[in-house]
């Protein structure tokens, strides 16, 4: 279905950088390795070499908040963490892709008179992933909880289940935020097991893990979460991916 690219979201780290933004591309490549040779009948012959993927915004300068684009680009430059960019909304069930990069090169300022701009590039150290996101940004949970289950299907024996983490804001005294991801053989997740543990979260970052490669027979898959502290309050962003 073709669209005009009127919306999208953009989550670095703590960050939501999608209302400072106007412009995010996403690019992925593969090298391309000549193996040539004289029984090549006459045509070029290549094999698949390293991948990379590198993500690109750009949009308008704020600064005076860890989640303002400037305290989270000095922050993170020359550093490795997570990104996540949806083509359209982050709700569930939305395209997401994502990754872990590096967070190669920040740029701000423009002429008199011009609105104060800024644009970066992360580079990928993981593989790119594209997958859906399984709980939205817009929802401050106060308390246990687990979202509706997603059919990504099996993960076979070498690939691996990605999920990437973004906590957006952490409020309350001593507040602390445990996800975990389940996997179930139904949409009903009567026995869940257990794949996926993100680290304790108190404070807004972001977080990408993967499975150890083994195999994965359950197809569905969802994100519970335990919340502690005294009146704590989080709001977080989680995409769930097979690569």
């Amino acid at each position: 279905m073709s669209f005009v690219l009127l919306d999208a979201r953009l989550f670095t780290g703590g960050a939501d950088l999608s209302g400072h933004s106007n412009k995010i591309e996403l690019s992925g490549e593969t090298e391309d390795k000549d193996v040539t040779n004289y029984r090549s009948d006459g045509w070029t012959e290549v094999l698949g070499g390293l991948a990379s993927a590198e993500i690109s915004g750009a949009g308008q300068w704020e600064a005076g908040d860890p989640g303002m684009v400037d305290d989270v680009s000095w922050s993170m430059l020359g550093g490795i963490g997570a990104w996540t960019v949806c083509p359209t909304d982050s709700t569930p069930g939305a395209l997401a892709y994502f990754t872990r990069a590096l967070r190669a090169d920040y740029t701000l300022g423009e002429s008199v008179g011009e609105v104060a701009p800024w644009s970066g590039t992360a580079k990928s150290s993981w593989p790119l992933v594209r997958g859906v996101i399984e709980h939205p940004p817009g929802i401050a949970r106060t308390a246990d909880g687990s979202s509706a289950g997603v059919e990504l299907g099996p993960v076979p024996a070498g690939g691996r289940l990605y999920a990437v983490l973004h906590v957006l804001s952490a409020a309350g005294t001593t507040p602390s935020l445990t996800v975990t991801v389940e996997s179930s053989g139904d949409d009903e997740f009567e026995e869940p097991a257990t794949v996926l543990t993100l680290d304790a979260a108190t404070e807004p970052g972001g977080q990408v893990v993967r499975t150890a490669g083994d195999a994965v027979t359950d197809g569905w898959f969802r994100v519970s979460w335990e919340i502690t502290g005294t009146s704590p309050s989080f709001l977080f962003v989680v995409a769930l991916g097979i690569a």
